[in-house]
């Protein structure tokens, strides 16, 4: 999960032209990439994902050693067919033994890339869902910041343009307030939005009740 925020976030706010022309834009960066390296919620979001991983990589090798025994026990078969001392009810009883165990590890062939190719789905999107859920913890603050203190723009000065050049090129020390950020997510207690909205009381009125 090292590519966590790979796209440019921009927040184009508000743009007074007149602001703008006399120099009063007050302009903020955050470095999107460094919040999002540095806040908790990351490091146990990625051992969760790197459980997940394990779990399901233990699931394939228990399913490929059992694949591997099926196809050593069709080679045993296979060599005992050849033997000539081998009585004609016998190569019979043990082709029918092999030809059933054949059609079984097809079975399991198609059985393991399926589970191989949902797992795959499966940990894509859970590290998804991960990724998105921090990015909008990440952007909820930022928009707090922005709003109390009234800035006009603010840049993700960790962008890249599709040139490979930063879209940030420059800004003074002082506009940068990536460690408040840091600081905010990171403050013990703090309740994030999904916390908040699941515990906000329900404005729908009871069953039954009277408005």
């Amino acid at each position: 999960m090292k590519k966590f925020v790979s796209t440019t976030l921009a927040f184009a706010l508000v743009f007074p032209i007149a602001a703008f022309a006399q120099g009063t834009l007050k302009v903020g960066t955050v470095d999107m990439q460094r919040a999002f390296k540095e806040y908790g919620k990351t490091k146990d979001a990625e051992a969760k994902i790197n459980d997940a991983k394990n779990a399901a990589k233990k699931e394939y090798d228990d399913r490929a050693e059992s694949y591997k025994k099926a196809l050593d026990e069709i080679n045993n078969l296979n060599k005992q067919l050849d033997a000539p001392a081998l009585s004609a009810d016998a190569k019979s009883q043990k082709a029918k033994e092999r030809d059933d165990k054949i059609a079984n590890i097809k079975n399991m062939e198609r059985e393991i890339n399926e589970f191989r190719q949902t797992r795959e789905r499966q940990l894509q999107e859970q590290a998804m869902r991960m990724r998105e859920g921090i990015v909008k913890e990440i952007t909820d603050i930022v928009m707090e910041k922005v709003k109390t203190n009234n800035m006009d723009l603010v840049f993700d000065k960790s962008g890249m343009s599709l040139n490979g050049v930063p879209v940030l090129m420059y800004s003074h020390g002082n506009v940068d307030f990536t460690n408040d950020i840091i600081a905010v997510l990171n403050k013990p207690g703090r309740a994030t939005s999904t916390e908040k909205a699941s515990t906000s009381p329900s404005t729908t009125p009871a069953r039954g009740s009277k408005p």
